[in-house]
């Protein structure tokens, strides 16, 4: 029989102040199921996700396998993990590596990708903007896409100095200042969405 994990059994509106008591050595000796990431020192476990999530998830990491290809970079979907400190490793939707950083890419991820997306779900609406943000602008994430199947929305960030601004769309399309070439047609990327939806 599995062992249990200790998750948090909520998130809080705001991140928490304080380091939970895990770290990547306990992380390392859970069991492979239930998955979870650990966050902040603290265990989170995650419902599965919702076909329309996963076909968002689909269409972003096809979007950015077809740039890495050309870009040599990388291009990772989930699950595999990210350690972005001792205190946090987690599993983000899709990733990013560029070329020149390709060898933080082992068994697993062990820094800052250099774009990360997360697509929400219900239960993970409030982790996403609110601990990952977090998270993620202090470890050096370069861009970060928040990804909102519901409202067909994208926020797209850039880390500066450690805290993330966001960026807008001109005439519904993204280009990435902080990543060279990488851009995205919204209406059609939203349009493709509603085509696989069942």
């Amino acid at each position: 029989m599995a062992s249990a994990v200790p998750a948090s059994a909520g998130t809080p509106l705001a991140p928490r102040s304080a380091l939970g008591p895990y770290r990547m050595r306990d992380y390392e000796r859970l069991p492979d199921e239930p998955r979870c990431e650990l966050i902040f020192g603290r265990y989170v476990v995650s419902p599965a996700p919702l076909v329309r999530h996963q076909i968002v998830v689909a269409l972003v990491w096809q979007h950015l396998e077809r740039f890495a290809r050309e870009s040599q970079g990388l291009a990772v979907l989930a699950p595999v993990d990210v350690v972005i400190a001792d205190h946090s490793a987690v599993q983000p939707d899709v990733l990013y590596v560029a070329r020149e950083r390709r060898n933080i890419v082992t068994d697993r991820v062990e820094g800052p990708p250099d774009l990360v997306v997360e697509v929400l779900s219900p239960g993970s609406a409030w982790r996403d903007r609110g601990e990952k943000l977090k998270l993620y602008a202090e470890g050096r994430v370069r861009e970060y896409w928040i990804v909102d199947p519901a409202e067909k929305q994208i926020e797209f960030l850039i880390n500066d100095d450690g805290r993330f601004v966001v960026v807008l769309a001109a005439d519904n399309a993204y280009r990435s200042p902080a990543i060279e070439g990488l851009s995205l047609d919204l209406a059609a990327f939203w349009a493709d969405v509603d085509a696989r939806q069942p």
